[in-house]
């Protein structure tokens, strides 16, 4: 059974991705749909690529070891998520983007379109090389199946099903892959509500008393990023970088016939994506309560796996398959397109070969889907290998690099600077900043927690590229559009 509910939701995918994609002509095909997305596709679509596998396998981790505080970074997601509908949106609907680094080509110049889209091939890579692998580690753990194996599984089919059906594939069957993330959740949530001692009150009653329920932190310490404070400001920021300077997420706006449309499907996903993860964050509650009745079942050695570990030895056939397919199809939502789209549009085009046909483009546009997936696949074997060292530096380095995108784009949206060769020396400068901070306080040398980099990056930026402008305009006398 649960070999074929996974089967259906694969075959379900390649139905979806043959009918959706079949016909593109062009790279106005391939990676904006001709704009012609429904607002309830894109939102779903969106909550899709945000909930990746490492947070259907991740939140109940917490859940289960800590509490209800990780909600807390929803209070700045939100707000994040107004202003980029509001300030953003208007400015890539405005130049007709196809990327969103193109805005910074219109705003700024050449040299900041270049610099921003390496910044998102750095950061997306090694985050999305991170996904791919912890997805195919609780595959392989839940199905018994060799890690590399699994790897290539994931590779194969995000290759083939992007690689022909392109931005309307992916938005289509990532509406799907939302329905999965839900069905899944409350299947097993109902399970385990029926198999604990006096139900839902008798689960809060012992949350409750475990402290497993407590929702805010109202302490001052800057260290723990799960302060209300501290996670509302790292939300604000950390969305705003990942949703407003990341092509991956921001592609699927992009793909809304309006700006209107756009602005209402971003909002719309606050309304979507908080009851998915409250939902996976109740499962690891539940989860806690569960085994704290039953002290003779065994618990797995890492709490990371709870889940997994759940599924496997719980769970019965058909719950199961629900997970392991809601588990494989956060993996195969892939930042294929969005990679393949900021590299022709941004590198390949403007730099390489430029004023050729549009067929070449679209050709070569599925080249990159088949090169970036291979990419993917060697990033999350090498995390694999690299006994948790190559996990540690995937998880920083967005926070690393992150900053410096946030803090041109604020510069370009805010004010009139004119600068160009300034922003690229203050974007790596800011990432150096972030990077050697995030090492210091790593070693215990500076009391900052991670989850500031990207606030850091992000100033530090921005002050930058501000001090720098009237020098650039004096010695080259260029000045970027306004």
């Amino acid at each position: 059974m649960d070999y074929a509910l996974l089967g259906a939701a694969l075959a379900a995918l390649f139905i979806i991705s043959y009918f959706k994609g079949r016909g593109e002509k062009d790279t106005q095909d391939y990676f904006l749909g001709r704009r012609k997305t429904p607002v309830w596709v894109g939102t779903l679509s969106f909550v899709a690529t945000e909930i990746s596998a490492m947070t259907i396998v991740g939140i109940p981790a917490i859940g289960f070891s800590e509490n209800w505080q990780y909600l807390q970074f929803f209070i700045g997601s939100a707000v994040a998520r107004v202003l980029i509908a509001f300030f953003f949106i208007p400015a890539f609907y405005k130049f007709n983007c196809t990327t969103i680094y193109e805005f910074l080509k219109h705003r700024f110049g050449a040299e900041t379109q270049y610099a921003g889209a390496s910044f998102f091939f750095i950061t997306r890579l090694f985050a999305s090389g991170v996904r791919l692998y912890a997805a195919s580690l609780a595959v392989s753990v839940i199905m018994g199946w060799p890690l590399g194996y699994t790897i290539a599984f994931f590779t194969v089919v995000s290759i083939a099903f992007i690689g022909f059906g392109g931005i309307k594939a992916v938005l289509w069957t990532g509406a799907f892959e939302a329905v999965t993330f839900y069905l899944a959740g409350g299947a097993v949530a109902c399970y385990l509500l029926l198999h604990i001692n006096g139900g839902l009150s008798g689960a809060w009653h012992v949350a409750s008393e475990s402290g497993k329920l407590s929702l805010l932190n109202f302490g001052w310490s800057i260290k723990d990023p799960n302060v209300l404070w501290v996670a509302a400001l790292n939300g604000v920021f950390g969305s705003m970088a990942s949703f407003g300077t990341d092509q991956e997420l921001m592609q699927r706006l992009l793909t809304l016939g309006t700006r209107r449309e756009s602005q209402k499907t971003l909002i719309a996903t606050i309304f979507a994506s908080l009851p998915v993860t409250a939902l996976y964050l109740g499962i690891g509650t539940l989860l806690y309560v569960f085994y704290r009745q039953n002290p003779a079942l065994p618990l797995p050695a890492n709490a990371d796996k709870i889940l997994s570990h759940f599924t496997i030895h719980i769970l019965p056939a058909g719950i199961k398959g629900l997970v392991l397919t809601a588990v494989v199809m956060a993996s195969i939502d892939s930042p294929l397109n969005s990679l393949s789209s900021s590299f022709v549009t941004d590198i390949y085009r403007p730099l390489i070969k430029n004023g050729a046909e549009e067929r070449h483009y679209l050709f070569v546009s599925r080249l990159c889907v088949a090169g970036f997936g291979l990419l993917l696949a060697a990033i999350a074997w090498m995390c694999s290998a690299g006994s948790g060292r190559m996990l540690w530096l995937a998880f920083k380095i967005n926070g690393v690099t992150a900053g410096s995108l946030l803090g041109v784009f604020l510069l370009g949206l805010m004010t009139k600077r004119a600068v160009n060769r300034g922003n690229v020396l203050a974007m790596f400068s800011s990432a150096v900043l972030a990077g050697t901070l995030l090492y210091l306080s790593e070693k215990g040398v500076v009391p900052v927690g991670w989850s500031w980099m990207i606030i850091i990056g992000t100033v530090s930026t921005f002050a930058l590229g501000w001090l720098l402008a009237p020098f650039e305009s004096a010695l080259s006398g260029d000045r970027a559009p306004r």
